[in-house]
């Protein structure tokens, strides 16, 4: 039994949520989203809460019911709160800024890095090293992320690159002479 898909989603106000078609819009203060519906699920909305249950007692249903749910979680914090990620830049001479409509990265080539932000999400930088990506799509925000991190990944022998905020790095023991 999933214990995820059994907790209703309960809807903030100022957030309106509508079915219709197998697709769920959502509408708040940051802006709109709409997700597909799997058919294994049954989504109903009950006063101010969403409701997810399986469809029958088969087990790709009950597998797809937490699943669901959290899609429909995300959709509506998405829209209310929206879903932020930091990164971290470590390293002499590497800096992040944005300029227009892209993230321009100083990672230690002999080029600039520049990486275009995509509609929807909201790149700053509060300082040279720290870059912040919001956005009401949990996936495009962590799909950006991923991407800006992929430029230079954080070594284990002196910790140079670009990582999450909480991300910890196992550090390696250099050469020894």
């Amino acid at each position: 039994m999933s214990r995820i898909g059994k907790h209703p989603v309960p809807v903030p106000s100022g957030v309106t949520v509508s079915l219709a078609d197998g697709r769920l819009t959502a509408k708040g203060r940051q802006g709109e989203l709409s997700a597909a519906l799997m058919e294994e699920v049954v989504v109903t909305q009950e006063g101010d809460e969403i409701v997810v249950r399986p469809r029958d007692e088969s087990s790709r249903a009950r597998a797809m019911w937490g699943t669901a749910r959290t899609v429909v979680a995300n959709v509506v914090q998405g829209v209310d709160a929206g879903f932020s990620r930091k990164l971290e830049i470590a390293g002499v001479g590497y800096r992040a800024q944005v300029q227009g409509s892209d993230l321009v990265l100083q990672l230690g080539y002999s080029h600039e890095v520049r990486h275009h932000i995509p509609p929807g999400v909201k790149v700053e930088c509060p300082d040279p090293t720290h870059i912040t990506i919001q956005g009401a799509d949990k996936q495009l925000v962590g799909q950006v992320a991923a991407e800006v991190r992929a430029y230079r990944r954080a070594e284990p022998y002196k910790g140079k690159g670009i990582r999450y905020d909480n991300e910890i790095i196992r550090r390696k023991e250099g050469k020894k002479k």
